[in-house]
């Protein structure tokens, strides 16, 4: 049975998802503020996390980075009243792999929960090789020319849709819809900060820049 924990405050809300997933085949686990989130996220092992923004003792943005930093890589999917695209960019800066706007459907969290599992248990040993730049999938990790590119867990997934893509123009909403999970009308200039913030990595370890601009479109890796 997948394990699920949510760290969310509003006790109300909390059991509410108690309930739903626990009739849905799930275990699940709580956590009432961010310290004691922390500590079951970091000692426990769970499928997927669901995270409140704003709680009691630690915000939902250092408890992420705290995880990730304690080499937890379990989806973390944030729960919040927050929906600027500043609040979106540092949400999914700080490690969280999704973002669902409160109030929102219970069906729809469902659908967002499926999608980690999934990609989570399709998971294969392989590598990804382009121009100096080697991509291990198992292991989420990048070298350029044997050093190793440090990235975010959005942008490693951002680099390898655009590699698995290679030669295929990958729209915006493609983008979107393949990395983010967002399946709506959503400003996509997120996208291009986080294209900007890959170009400058793999440039300070003297790469060039493979990933191109398709002006009014999206972006493309050739051969």
């Amino acid at each position: 049975m997948q394990k699920i924990l949510i760290i969310e405050d509003e006790k109300g809300i909390s059991e509410f998802l108690t309930e739903g997933l626990s009739e849905e085949n799930y275990m699940v686990d709580t956590a009432y503020d961010g310290p004691t989130g922390l500590q079951k996220a970091i000692q426990n092992s769970y499928d997927v996390i669901l995270m409140d923004w704003m709680l009691p003792g630690l915000q939902g943005i250092e408890i992420t980075k705290k995880i990730r930093e304690n080499g937890v890589e379990t989806p973390i999917i944030f729960l919040t009243a927050k929906d600027t695209v500043q609040d979106t960019i540092l949400g999914l800066r700080s490690g969280a792999n999704d973002y669902l706007k409160k109030p929102f459907s219970f069906e729809e969290l469902l659908e967002r929960i499926k999608v980690q599992l999934r990609k989570t248990t399709d998971e294969t040993p392989v590598f990804l090789e382009h121009k100096g730049v080697k991509i291990d999938l198992q292991k989420r990790e990048c070298e350029i020319n044997g050093s190793k590119l440090h990235l975010t867990q959005k942008e490693f997934d951002l680099l390898v849709f655009l590699f698995q893509n290679k030669n295929k123009v990958c729209t915006r909403d493609d983008i979107l819809n393949k990395v983010w999970n967002i399946h709506f009308e959503y400003d996509s200039g997120v996208i291009d900060v986080y294209i900007n913030a890959l170009r400058k990595k793999m440039k300070a370890l003297n790469h060039q820049n493979i990933i191109k601009t398709v002006r009014g479109v999206g972006y493309i890796i050739k051969d």
